[in-house]
């Protein structure tokens, strides 16, 4: 790749992402009310990602070889615990991928 076409491709992602951080700005401004469509959009695609993203990552388990599923399952289980007692979603799913990948390394 030569010089061009590089300035040309950080030019290209430089323009994307200040067009997708403006956007919303333009499209419903401040003295506006926004559509009850993106409202209710707003209150359901973080659950609708987060489901997705569950189905994405046990998508592969073997229930039917060992371990049968059992690491991944407490990795859910810490995950659903953690964040019943704490509230907190990044501090969950760390809990989870720290126990999983301890569980999956054999490091106990």
């Amino acid at each position: 790749m030569n010089n061009n076409q590089m300035l040309i491709t950080v030019a290209m992602l430089v323009v994307g992402t200040v067009f997708t951080r403006f956007l919303p700005f333009i499209a419903f401004p401040e003295h506006k009310p926004i559509p009850k469509v993106i409202t209710y959009l707003g209150l359901r695609l973080p659950y609708a990602t987060m489901g997705m993203l569950v189905v994405y990552a046990l998508k592969d388990t073997k229930l039917t070889e060992s371990p049968y599923g059992i690491f991944e399952l407490l990795s859910l289980v810490v995950i659903a615990v953690v964040h019943y007692f704490k509230n907190n979603t990044l501090l969950s799913i760390s809990a989870g991928v720290i126990v999983y990948l301890i569980l999956v390394n054999g490091w106990i």
